[in-house]
């Protein structure tokens, strides 16, 4: 199958090594080192001897023909990276979002149109990058999958593509819950953790960062409620625990924005939380006190 893989960072390059085998996989990256690097030497995954080639490219064009096109840009580049892809790809092209927030559907179809077959779905497989092209799994995670506009046998073909790939996965029909639910475990720990300049595991070996991070799940749980959303979980915060548990030593996407400089996804995580508890009629001061703080945050260079 001609996968296309837009953006080559840890979660990019951790699903493209998978996917290469037994897939002609095509990755869209706009660093040029990147580019060369896995030109060069393929993608590597550590504790595997193998390097897996792969086409790369900066040039939009390269990934047209991909008959299934997965997104790993940040949730804020979204549209950005969606762009050139306008009227270019075959109708019958899937489109398979695993990024964080509750809004990428929304992105994906204002760049692409309302009919666009849209997978959507939420991971908690993690990864680091060790160098570029080559990236470190980080716990073992799980992907759900579900409708944003595919129809369900198309979510099927796309869990049976991951499962192929040797990624654990599932078929969901209604998603939003497990949007919900990575949406709650993002909120709870990513804004501490990077404040604190520290990896996850921060929350559950500091009282004060861990207390914090449970008020936070709480919120946004409640918010999660006043939508009538059935989240997977019963206890939130027991819920966000076992997901440090998995990422301990796992320095935050959120984390490494701040750290170079670059706007984190702010808005899709806390601030989606906010949005919603306003349009819930539900406060959630914990939530917007992280929001303002990650946004100050951004503005000291």
């Amino acid at each position: 199958m001609r996968i296309g893989i837009i953006g080559a960072g840890a979660l990019g390059t951790l699903f493209g090594y998978r996917l290469a085998h037994g897939n002609d996989v095509a990755m869209l990256e706009v660093r040029p080192d990147v580019v060369a690097a896995i030109r060069e030497h393929g993608l590597g995954l550590a504790g595997q001897p193998e390097r897996r080639r792969v086409a790369i490219s900066s040039a939009a064009r390269d990934l047209f023909a991909a008959q299934v096109l997965f997104v790993f840009v940040r949730a804020t580049d979204t549209m950005r990276a969606l762009r050139p892809f306008v009227n270019e790809l075959d109708p019958s092209c899937v489109i398979v979002s695993l990024q964080n927030g509750i809004s990428n559907e929304d992105a994906v179809k204002a760049s692409l149109g309302g009919n666009v077959a849209l997978v959507v779905g939420a991971t908690t497989e993690s990864a680091r990058t060790l160098e570029p092209g080559v990236a470190e799994p980080v716990g073992t995670g799980a992907t759900i999958v579900g409708p944003g506009g595919a129809s369900p046998d198309v979510c099927t073909r796309i869990a049976r593509l991951l499962a192929e790939a040797g990624m654990p996965v599932s078929v969901a029909y209604d998603i939003r819950p497990h949007l919900w639910g990575k949406l709650i475990a993002n909120a709870a720990i990513n804004p501490v953790a990077a404040l604190l300049d520290r990896s996850n595991g921060i929350v559950l070996s500091d009282p004060n960062a861990g207390e914090l991070a449970r008020s936070l799940a709480q919120e946004a749980a409640t918010v999660a409620g006043a939508m009538r959303i059935a989240l997977p979980f019963g206890d939130p915060w027991t819920y966000v625990r076992a997901t440090v548990e998995q990422t301990a030593d796992l320095r935050n996407s959120m984390l490494a924005d701040l750290a170079g400089g670059v706007q984190t996804e702010n808005d899709h995580i806390n601030g989606a939380v906010v949005a919603a508890g306003r349009r819930a009629a539900v406060p959630t001061p914990y939530n917007e006190t992280m929001y303002r703080l990650i946004r100050a945050r951004e503005g000291v260079r």
